[in-house]
């Protein structure tokens, strides 16, 4: 499979021109009867052997953070302590419940380190020089965490030594927001698309951080922290759009970032929506809530029309899959109510891919026109040849 980068590349080598990369882009589309933009093109493996690698990378990384592990172990050992012993003291217990906090942050950091320090030079290859879709996914991810994992041990040995929870807060957004740098400076150096992805999520949760250490834990609750969710699942929504509209063809690297972003922002924007619907509380759910999921479903799909983004559409389904149950078995159908759920949403979501483009021409076309053209363009389909 080749990539929209691919051709681009191709074109920019000189081995395909720009009219014959045009004419491949639209024989493709009448192919599929589908516009390229509107099929969310992302790749994730070129060949078998990106699995193979990428097995490969996950085993290394899983043994090089074991041996931070080990090594932590060795810098600050746990002793031997029997608990059921009648002549252990306090000072015992606390020497060891010391010992113990000690080896557990500089395990998570020496972990962190070790995964990060061999994540890199791992990407200089298999990412920068073999351009490989997972093992590079894999491994930006592996960076990343392995950032915020060495950070983040300080983090953990504070609150655990009985430190102050504001001020613990405080560090673990220090952590995320180095996290964030660390992000940065691997999308300066191999830009690879969900690298953006991954630095948002990063800031956001430094921001989130702060806020949560601001209010303080006697003031904190859940449904706070589900509102500073949503709220920065909206602002991630609003960063994929705009770089959804630098690339309203989607023929650039800039589309792929988009879909990360999207694929990012959609669960912070469901979940907290859902939850507050009482979705979450299993079978607390009521019949008013139920058809209060359907209908913010509703919602989500004509966003996702609009914007020609699937996002939304997805992490929203296990909702209106467990909001369908209830209202069968509440109307009767207790035998077929999971039958009957997966027959309407199947069907469904079937019929929205089916008809998708003149579904998404009518809704675009009636959108003010200011915002049509910052939008991709609706697609026409092409009859099968």
């Amino acid at each position: 499979m080749y990539s929209e980068e691919d051709i681009n590349s191709a074109v920019a080598a000189g081995a395909m021109s720009a009219e014959a990369a045009a004419g491949f882009r639209d024989h493709m589309s009448k192919r599929r009867e589908l516009p390229r933009g509107s099929e969310e093109n992302f790749r994730l493996i070129n060949s078998f052997n990106d699995i193979f690698v990428t097995i490969g990378v996950v085993i290394l990384l899983v043994a090089v953070g074991a041996i931070g592990q080990a090594i932590a172990g060795i810098i600050a050992p746990v002793p031997d302590v029997d608990f059921f012993a009648l002549e252990v003291g306090d000072a015992a217990t606390q020497q060891w419940h010391a010992a113990s906090d000690l080896n557990e942050s500089l395990s998570i950091s020496l972990m962190g380190l070790f995964v990060a320090a061999t994540a890199w030079p791992l990407a200089e290859f298999f990412t920068r020089r073999r351009h490989m879709a997972l093992p590079s996914i894999v491994l930006l991810l592996a960076f990343v965490g392995g950032v915020f994992a060495t950070v983040l041990g300080g983090a953990v040995m504070y609150i655990e030594s009985g430190g102050n929870e504001q001020v613990g807060a405080v560090l673990v957004s220090v952590s995320a927001l180095i996290a964030a740098v660390g992000a940065y400076f691997h999308w300066r150096r191999f830009m690879v698309p969900i690298t953006v992805a991954a630095g948002a999520a990063a800031v956001a949760g430094t921001v989130i951080a702060l806020i949560v250490a601001g209010i303080g834990p006697d003031l904190l609750n859940e449904n706070i922290v589900l509102t500073l969710v949503f709220v920065a699942g909206l602002a991630m929504f609003g960063f994929a759009m705009r770089w959804d509209m630098s690339d309203r063809e989607r023929t650039t690297r800039r589309s792929d970032v988009a879909f990360w972003l999207h694929l990012l922002a959609a669960p912070m924007i469901a979940h907290p929506i859902f939850a507050m619907l009482g979705v979450t509380e299993g079978d607390n759910l009521g019949i008013g809530a139920a058809f209060g999921v359907i209908g913010v479903y509703i919602a989500f799909g004509l966003v996702a029309l609009a914007v020609d983004r699937r996002a939304l559409l997805v992490s929203a389904l296990v909702y209106v899959l467990f909001a369908l149950t209830f209202l069968f078995r509440e109307f009767g159908a207790v035998e077929l109510n999971f039958a009957l759920t997966a027959l309407v949403i199947g069907s469904a979501l079937l019929s929205l891919s089916a008809f998708w483009q003149p579904i998404r021409s009518a809704i675009v076309g009636a959108l003010p026109g200011d915002l049509q053209a910052r939008l991709p363009e609706p697609g026409v389909t092409h009859a099968s040849a």
